[in-house]
């Protein structure tokens, strides 16, 4: 399966970054290495690129697809949350920049053996880590009412949280992908459905940062990184969702106070209209950058 890769936000990453030749720089979520391939390029020869995931697949794709750059990049496989770990085992003390490419990849989304997307059929995984024990599955079928409810709440800021979790937990057990999103739909009453969003797409979002704890590793990733960066060392952060763009703001804020940090930019960018054109999924994006004093 051929997966095309269209890195969100390219030109303003870059910009924000300001990278410099011989660079040092940390992409905490290198994917398929879009962002990575023209930082790479940006930095020159001298430049090198410390590039982490949590996915082993989306690992081995990156370094296939910046096997040119040769001993200029280094591969960790592991979770942002315990970076600065991590960098210590790669010898790498300072950063010049640091990028987070935060949510779900295409990769993810379009292997149903996944379980991410309800569009295609597959088992109830959305583990981005496979080597991880707790799945989807595992929590729909095991948690109790009250916080399978608070889960799809905080993490979906769905309104039908309560109705959903009773249907859930009725009809459990649940291994699919299509089980589970007819399950969801059932409970959304009709009159509260809205133009071509899905009705289940809240609720899967929610049950996909719960399995990865996507929330709680984010928060404990930032400081981690911005602990690192040098003197005038720039962070970057790519959003798609609005919990996770407000723990972003609320990190670089409280650190802009206490001047650790200075905002770069005050509001998120957003994708040009040409852009979201070109590459739907881009349409929910929201970049910050900030730069350590």
């Amino acid at each position: 399966m051929t997966f095309v890769h269209c890195p969100v936000l390219l030109q303003e990453v870059l910009e924000g970054l300001g990278l410099k030749p011989g660079a040092a720089v940390l992409d905490a979520t290198v994917g398929l290495g879009g962002h990575a391939e023209a930082m790479l390029k940006a930095m020159g020869p001298a430049g090198r690129l410390i590039g982490m995931d949590r996915d082993r697949e989306a690992l081995e794709l990156a370094r296939a697809k910046l096997s040119d750059f040769g001993d200029s990049v280094i591969f960790i496989h592991g979770n942002f949350g315990e970076l600065g770990k991590m960098l210590d085992q790669a010898g790498e003390r300072e950063l010049d920049a640091a990028l987070f490419d935060l949510g779900v990849s295409s990769l993810q989304l379009d292997k149903g053996e996944r379980g991410f997307s309800f569009s295609r059929e597959g088992p109830l995984d959305m583990r981005m880590d496979p080597d991880q024990e707790t799945t989807a599955a595992h929590l729909i079928n095991h948690l109790s009412p009250v916080d399978l409810e608070r889960l799809i709440r905080e993490y979906g800021e769905e309104r039908w949280a309560g109705r959903i979790a009773k249907v859930l937990t009725r009809g459990r057990p649940f291994s699919t992908t299509s089980q589970l999103a007819e399950a969801i739909r059932s409970a959304v009453p009709a009159g509260a459905r809205h133009g071509r969003i899905d009705p289940a797409t809240r609720a899967f979002q929610a049950v996909r940062m719960a399995v990865n704890r996507e929330q709680e590793e984010l928060s404990s990733a930032l400081p981690q990184a911005i602990n690192r960066l040098k003197s005038g060392g720039r962070i970057a952060v790519l959003s798609y969702h609005s919990l996770e763009d407000r723990v972003v703001k609320n990190c670089f804020r409280a650190l802009a106070r206490e001047g650790v940090l200075k905002l770069i930019t005050k509001k998120p960018v957003r994708p040009s209209e040409q852009e979201t054109a070109e590459n739907p999924r881009s349409r929910s994006a929201r970049l910050r950058v900030a730069e350590k004093i």
